[in-house]
């Protein structure tokens, strides 16, 4: 064994996984001197961390791409094992599928070690961890029931399965008073909890039971370590940490309540550790399979106090510490109290804490792991595996460009997103739309589906976009508006069908795909209101557009027999006019071919999921692939009907000007008829039009601008339009966003 490879976060990203992998890879580097230990961290944001050497390699969590690549290092450099730290939440995709891209492609053994074992797993998170288990040569939990929920729920066989301790610090056992100084708490009690804060931690049931504790002993303190975790503070700040030391003043201890804000070295953790007199881990969830903190603390021979999750269960049984029911304050108060009145008991339960933990050091667990690599290897060695041969590009899918929303988030200011820019620079005169505003509410809430740290950015943006979209609204008319001037003036009372059509998808997506409540129930009231007046509209593309909002607010609300009536009477008007207007080698629901095409059959094709008819999908497929033979070049690359005279049937075709919105439209047509076909061809297809935007068009230019993140207004016969507007830099960001999904979708399927 000379050459290991290690897959999780690393330090200095401030999470548990981080912590352990860098321990992990630090005990093998420093005990085996022959092994080469190498991390590859995953990045939660787009400028990683600043990493230390051992760092050979950095994926990006939602870029599936970096997932290939990592592959693709890790057999060039010819590893003799990989060790992969497992937990749904550090990976892209859903319920973390993008490192089953990695997983397929590597060749040398893998050791999977498992954070998380869920007794009750989602359908994609179940796929996710049996394929993630079928691929590894060893999977590694740190408890007997983790082992147990492997075999019983996930089907793993017991031979695969090896039981490793979390590594803990090879501390010696003090007496707490050695530390105390230090912190100025020499002469006082001290209760402790660690960690990165977030609402499942249960401290307020701790701060709840304050005022008990210190009646039976008034110098007490009680240290809460630690900085709030960095993804609940993009998300919600400080919130929870205020909301503890409103708690703490409103019960009168906020004197005997010391907060330290700060992640804090291993070296410091140690002495706080070793200051406390008992520790608390007074935890929410039930389904806690492992706890760093928990084995740190009874590593270093602490009376521990904990709510029965599953490892504390496990850990602490045998008089090793006390368990007390969830959120039971007064149990908390009794159990602490009777520990600090009771020394002798209290020393007991520390040395048989201490004495059980010696397995559990560092120095021990690394061991084990690389005992575990050499069987893995040696395994591989007398039963070689087929691997996976080197993909051509032929073979593989197309790498997508990041995720950057730099030039979106330049066009958008307090009121919303402007329309128009000249190059880059916004172009206030122009104003702002309901129809880029609600194109910008569905680019948010795919992101927010997405995942990661993009989607985070967005989250602001979110509600801005819903609150234009709030304000165009004329409740007198019961339309909405769609110019608004940059005095914010609006320049009529109704806009066009169709940018009302494009609110209501706009709102049907937020209500059916968004997690946030708040913005769902506000997205929902609006769409309700704006719904009736659509029964009146001519547009066809008005009624795909509300076709496509009604898809997704039924995907929640299933039974709204008005909304189902609404989407029975458009899809009716919209099959009517498919037949009325096809003639031989003309497939169209209009005599002409004009903007947004690819939105009528895409509509159709929803349509007939929701109302369950098959032949109004059939006949959206029919329509889509004709759409796609004449959108086809010779060359075989796309051609979007230009918008300079469009095509009139038995006419000539106008081959430009050239638009963005033709080709996102397409995109999201092709993906929706492959997920309800699972035929390749129209995810070529969705990937040919999706390649126009790189480049791959009639003039060889690429339309995207990877420096800004925006997009370019066309393609002219003889160069691009150099402006990036919002509705071209949306129309490439929705398609990405599209892709990115549709691959994450297909991640979880097991071969």
């Amino acid at each position: 064994m000379r050459h290991v490879a290690v897959i999780g976060n690393y330090l200095p990203r401030q999470c548990g996984i981080a912590t352990f992998t860098t321990d992990l890879c630090e005990h093998i580097a420093e005990q085996f001197k022959e092994i080469e230990v190498i991390a590859l961290p995953v990045n939660d944001r787009q400028h990683g961390y600043a990493y230390p050497e051992r760092v050979r390699f950095e994926l990006m969590e939602d870029d599936l791409r970096s997932y290939r690549r990592a592959a693709d290092f890790l057999n060039i450099n010819s590893v003799d094992a990989i060790c992969l730290q497992h937990e749904y939440g550090i990976f892209g995709g859903r319920a973390g599928s993008h490192v089953l891209t990695l997983l397929r492609e590597i060749q040398a053994p893998l050791v999977t070690t498992l954070h998380t074992v869920l007794r009750e797993p989602s359908p994609d998170q179940r796929a996710v961890l049996s394929e993630i288990a079928a691929l590894s040569d060893r999977l590694v939990v740190m408890s007997q029931r983790g082992a147990e929920f492997l075999q019983e729920i996930y089907g793993v066989p017991e031979a695969k399965i090896a039981i490793i301790p979390h590594g803990i610090p090879d501390v010696p056992f003090i007496d707490p008073n050695f530390y105390k100084d230090r912190f100025g708490v020499e002469g006082k009690l001290v209760l402790l909890t660690f960690g990165l804060l977030s609402p499942n931690k249960g401290i307020e049931n701790v701060i709840e039971a304050m005022p008990d504790i210190l009646e039976c002993n008034p110098d007490i303190v009680y240290i809460i370590l630690g900085a709030t975790h960095p993804h609940v503070k993009l998300r919600e700040g400080e919130s929870y940490r205020l909301s503890l030391q409103r708690l703490a003043k409103a019960k009168g201890v906020d004197s005997h309540v010391i907060f330290y804000d700060r992640f804090v070295r291993l070296e410091e953790l140690l002495e706080f550790i070793g200051m406390a007199d008992v520790y608390l881990t007074p935890y929410l969830n039930r389904e806690q399979i492992v706890s760093g903190t928990l084995a740190y603390s009874l590593g270093a021979g602490k009376a521990v106090v904990s709510t029965p999750y599953w490892y504390a269960e496990e850990l602490l049984e045998d008089g090793r510490g006390v368990l007390v029911p969830f959120r039971d304050s007064r149990a908390i108060a009794e159990a602490v109290a009777g520990l600090l009145e009771d020394e002798a008991r209290r020393h007991a339960i520390r040395k048989r804490a201490y004495i059980f933990s010696r397995e559990m050091v560092w120095s021990q667990v690394a061991r084990k792991y690389v005992d575990l690599f050499e069987q893995a290897r040696e395994e591989r060695m007398r039963s070689p595996r087929a691997v996976s041969a080197v993909k051509t590009l032929d073979d593989r899918p197309s790498e997508l460009p990041g995720v950057r929303l730099d030039h979106l988030i330049s066009l958008t200011d307090d009121t919303g997103l402007l329309q128009h820019a000249v190059f880059h620079v916004p172009n206030y005169s122009e104003g702002y739309t309901t129809d880029d505003n609600a194109r910008a509410l569905v680019l948010t809430v795919l992101l927010e589906e997405l995942g990661g740290e993009t989607a985070l950015r967005a989250v602001a943006l979110r509600r801005r976009y819903l609150a234009f979209l709030w304000h165009a609204f004329n409740p007198g008319l019961g339309r909405f508006r769609n110019f608004l001037g940059y005095d914010r003036r609006w320049q009529e009372e109704t806009g066009t069908e169709d940018s009302h059509g494009r609110a209501l998808w706009a709102l049907g997506v937020a209500v059916g795909r968004s997690q946030d409540a708040d913005l769902r129930g506000t997205a929902s009231r609006l769409f309700d209101q704006a719904l009736p007046a659509v029964q009146g509209f001519t547009s066809p593309r008005a009624w795909a557009f509300t076709l496509m909002g009604l898809h997704a607010y039924l995907q929640r609300f299933y039974g709204d027999h008005h909304a189902h009536h609404t989407a029975g009477l458009l899809a009716n008007r919209l099959m009517d006019r498919l037949r009325s207007n096809r003639i031989h080698g003309w497939v169209w629901f209009e005599d002409r071919l004009t903007y947004g095409n690819a939105r009528l059959p895409h509509a159709l094709l929803l349509a007939g999921e929701i109302l369950g008819k098959g032949e109004m999908t059939s006949a959206g497929l029919e329509a889509l692939r004709w759409l796609t033979e004449v959108q086809r070049s010779e060359e075989g690359h796309f051609v979007p009907i230009g918008n300079r005279g469009f095509y009139v049937c038995g006419g000539e075709r106008a081959r430009f000007d050239q638009q963005p919105i033709e080709a996102d439209c397409t995109v999201s047509a092709c993906l929706e008829a492959h997920r309800l076909t699972g035929e390749s061809f129209w995810l070529q297809e969705a990937e040919r039009a999706f390649e126009w935007f790189l480049g791959r068009n009639d003039l060889g230019l690429p339309l995207y601008d990877p420096k800004t993140g925006g997009c370019h207004d066309g393609l002219h016969p003889d160069r691009i339009n150099q402006n990036q507007g919002a509705e071209s830099t949306l129309s490439f960001l929705i398609s990405l966003v599209a892709l990115r999904l549709a691959e994450a979708a297909l991640e979880p399927q097991v071969d």
